[in-house]
């Protein structure tokens, strides 16, 4: 069958389809971007992809399907199955304590204001939970989405939340020093919770948690390319990453330092590398609640609650990086759960649409009500503003997120065109 009969097949306007490359790499063309990898898929068959523009604009090496990236965020969901999978055999609850496993983030001190001194502090209230860390309510912060004395504090206790040369037991510990932006379940407070699940998960287990995601969920599903660790052999296969340049008005740029050797520190909250065919088995797999090509990882009751709004209505007046977005997506167990499309910055699809994206511009969704999974893998680092209410810098420096729009809008108006042409 060719590729324009599986299209058709799939619902979808062939022609609408061919036009959203040409959209995207106006953006390229521009120098606004270096390059876009994009994959959709209908009923687990892919109708679409494009690599449009530079993998390293430097050395003119393009984009291609097997491009490697740097997913940040999109690690978080990943992290979350594990942690739900311990839940299904019973080795974890979901109100358990984690200082059960984490005795360093016991008897901790909860500040008196996020922004406030550092000695002004209360008891916590209780102990945090699993579920808190699902939630990211748990009190625990980023650098960059604290202000005042802990936003300090936490750089230089903690050091580079994605390149750290300290073991877990010794971020762990130096996490117990830091007192909790918020009382444990509270509010949405977007921080290290996935990474310190990640370390309990590898406590769980009794071995790192690189290993229990190699061998629990990469090699079942076919993840061939996703790790906390790009061995040599694959380096040139890795987008480099660009920032804008707003004095030279252009791209720079940006080199992060690689490992030389797997890490121990391996932050379940942002370190993964991965493609695009890899991070499409991992959303299939999720779709098909919990299971793909006859490997199952959850059941399907796990994943409906994932998908499972968890948030109150007081929590979802909170802003998330400056944007409403609790008031159009609900937040489960690691996922966010659309309500409303009308207006999302994060995602497009119908209600019960999962996703959660990447700093550096990766983005994914998962449309149950139409079978339809969008993967959309950029390389561009885009300041935020530190702060509760830390907010991502928009213009020209943040053409990541006005090329989404044209990649979402183009594939559903493609799937609806083909629809109205056949009433």
């Amino acid at each position: 069958m060719t590729s324009e009969a599986v299209r058709r097949r799939r619902g979808f306007d062939p022609a609408a389809l061919a036009a959203i490359g040409p959209a995207l790499a106006e953006f390229v063309d521009r120098g606004e971007l270096a390059g876009i990898v994009s994959l959709t898929s209908r009923g687990g068959e892919v109708v679409h992809a494009e690599t449009i523009g530079w993998r390293d604009v430097e050395t003119r090496s393009p984009m291609r399907p097997d491009t490697l990236f740097r997913i940040a965020s999109m690690t978080k969901p990943i992290t979350s199955v594990a942690a739900m999978m311990l839940v299904e055999e019973g080795r974890i609850a979901l109100a358990d304590p984690i200082s059960r496993w984490i005795p360093e983030l016991a008897d901790l001190r909860v500040l008196r204001d996020a922004a406030g001194p550092l000695d002004e502090t209360v008891p916590a209230r209780r102990a945090i939970t699993i579920e808190d860390l699902l939630t990211h309510r748990s009190g625990i912060a980023y650098a960059f989405f604290s202000e005042g004395p802990l936003k300090v504090a936490y750089e230089r206790a903690l050091g580079d939340p994605a390149m750290n040369r300290s073991t877990p037991d010794e971020w762990l510990a130096a996490l117990g020093t830091l007192p909790l932006a918020y009382q444990p379940g509270d509010c949405f407070h977007y921080g290290h919770s996935t990474d310190v699940l990640g370390f309990l998960i590898g406590r769980v287990a009794g071995r790192p948690l690189r290993q229990v995601l190699q061998e629990r969920i990469f090699a079942p599903l076919g993840m061939v390319d996703s790790d906390f660790w790009l061995p040599h052999a694959k380096r040139d296969r890795l987008a480099s990453l660009y920032g804008h340049d707003e004095t030279a008005g252009r791209l720079a740029k940006v080199e992060p330092v690689m490992y030389d050797e797997p890490p121990s520190y391996t932050p379940g909250g942002g370190g993964l590398i991965s493609s695009a065919p890899d991070y499409h088995r991992f959303a299939r797999m999720l779709l098909g609640g919990g299971e793909l090509d006859g490997v199952r990882l959850l059941q399907p009751e796990t994943v409906n609650l994932m998908r499972t709004n968890r948030l109150i209505d007081a929590q979802r007046q909170i802003p998330f990086a400056g944007m409403p977005l609790w008031q159009t997506c609900g937040f489960g167990l690691g996922l966010a759960i659309v309500e409303d499309a009308a207006g999302n910055p994060y995602a497009c699809g119908a209600p019960g649409t999962i996703t959660w994206p990447g700093i550096f511009g990766t983005w994914w969704q998962a449309d149950p009500v139409n079978d339809l999974i969008m993967i959309y893998l950029i390389q561009h680092h885009v300041p935020v503003s530190a702060g509760t209410g830390a907010t991502i810098a928009t213009g020209r420096g943040a053409a990541g997120r006005r090329a989404l729009p044209v990649y979402q809008r183009g594939t559903y108006a493609a799937l609806s065109q083909l629809a109205e042409q056949a009433t």
